[in-house]
């Protein structure tokens, strides 16, 4: 028999991992990386991100325009792009690796069973904790970037300031909730085999228990 706080963070890691894989995936398919808004066409304002930029007006609406070559990029973007699909795709490894180890997945039974699913439970929870610093570091070093540029007084008033967008606070969120759930499921990894001893001890007392007193009352009516 698992334990079961155990149980509970294997599956409770397991849930916070795939919501940190689905905000990590939409904070690398969202334009919303930065935001560009002037005081003199207060109408409009220009959104741009990984894959695309768009323009969003009041009256005509949205409209975007994927990139036509990573060489215009910058470095920062580039190297974005880069890290934000390594995270995705070690988020994904991490929970495919996750799945088999669970508790309640019948598999790998035994003492070595039992070594095998450890195992494979803290190789998820380093995938995951992987997955959540790839997803911090591009976000946090665009957010350097931004501030940088946002208070550089040799740039012109009139020029557009950029500022943080939707995407990136997404993307923040995705690191956290990646790193939660890689510390979970390395917590779950271990007290699991002490609790099944301490309970086969604790049966194993109450069998003697029963046989001493059952020998006591075959003395007593003898």
């Amino acid at each position: 028999m698992t334990n079961p706080c155990n149980v509970a963070m294997e599956l409770l890691g397991m849930f916070i991992g795939i919501g940190g894989w689905f905000c990590t995936l939409a904070a690398t398919i969202m334009p919303q990386w930065l935001s560009h808004s002037t005081e003199l066409m207060a109408s409009e304002s220009y959104e741009q991100g990984l894959w695309e930029a768009c323009v969003v007006q009041d009256v005509a609406g949205t409209e975007c325009r994927s990139y036509d070559t990573i060489l215009g990029l910058g470095h920062t973007f580039t190297l974005a792009r880069l890290l934000m699909c390594l995270s995705d795709a070690t988020c994904l490894l991490g929970l495919l690796l996750a799945i088999p180890a669970m508790s309640q997945i019948n598999c790998c039974k035994g003492e070595e069973g039992h070594r095998t699913k450890k195992g494979l439970r803290i190789t998820a929870a380093v995938f995951l904790c992987l997955a959540g610093l790839l997803v911090i570091t591009p976000v946090s070093y665009v957010a350097h970037d931004i501030v940088i540029k946002f208070f550089d007084e040799t740039i012109p008033n009139v020029v557009p300031r950029s500022e943080f967008g939707d995407a990136m606070f997404i993307g923040w969120a995705a690191g956290f909730l990646d790193v939660v759930a890689s510390i979970l499921l390395f917590a779950s990894s271990f007290g699991s085999r002490d609790y099944e001893h301490r309970l086969v001890y604790h049966h194993q007392r109450q069998e003697i228990i029963t046989v001493d007193g059952s020998s006591k009352k075959r003395i007593e009516y003898v």
